[in-house]
């Protein structure tokens, strides 16, 4: 428990926030788009396990402009 009481929350919380934000955003519209650049169920596992720049992957490279 001395780990986190070294940690500046202050610091950490907005990028937490900024994150959770992201991948919420992120899933919701890949549910609601109809065709991506690479298979849906990739793009979940891409965007829930590579932390911020996973989403942001996503809306650069897996949706697709039509």
């Amino acid at each position: 428990m001395e780990l986190l009481e070294g940690i500046s929350w202050g610091l950490i919380a907005p990028i937490f926030f900024i994150q959770l934000i992201l991948v919420i955003v992120s899933l919701v519209d890949l549910s609601r788009i109809e065709k991506t650049n690479g298979p849906k169920l990739l793009w979940v596992f891409i965007i829930v396990i590579v932390n911020i720049i996973g989403p942001i992957l996503y809306f650069v490279i897996g949706r697709r402009n039509n």
